[in-house]
C-alpha cells in the first residue's frame, strides 16, 4: 500500500491509472485492494476538486411529477 506522501508525488495521469488498476483488482475479489483503491480515488477527487452532486439533477422524473404535491399516505386513516 502506498502512503499519502507517495500519492502526492504522482502525476495526475499516474494516479488515475493506479486508481483504475486497484479498483479493477478490488472488483475481481481482492479484499485488500478495496482500501487502496479508495485512498487513490480520494486523492484523485481532492486534486480535481470534485463538487458534491446536485441531487435535483439526479431525479429523472418529468418536471411535472417532481413539482406535483404528494398526498400524505396517513390521511387515508385520519378521515372522520
Amino acid at each position: 500500500m502506498r502512503s499519502m506522501t507517495t500519492n502526492e508525488r504522482l502525476s495526475d495521469e499516474e494516479l488515475r491509472a493506479l486508481a483504475n488498476d486497484w479498483r479493477k483488482r478490488a472488483l475481481q475479489g481482492d479484499l485488500a485492494a478495496r482500501g487502496v483503491a479508495h485512498e487513490l480515488e480520494t486523492e484523485v477527487r481532492r486534486r480535481v476538486g470534485a463538487s458534491f452532486p446536485n441531487y435535483d439533477t439526479l431525479d429523472m422524473r418529468p418536471l411535472a411529477q417532481r413539482m406535483a404535491v404528494r398526498r400524505r399516505w396517513w390521511r387515508l386513516w385520519n378521515r372522520r
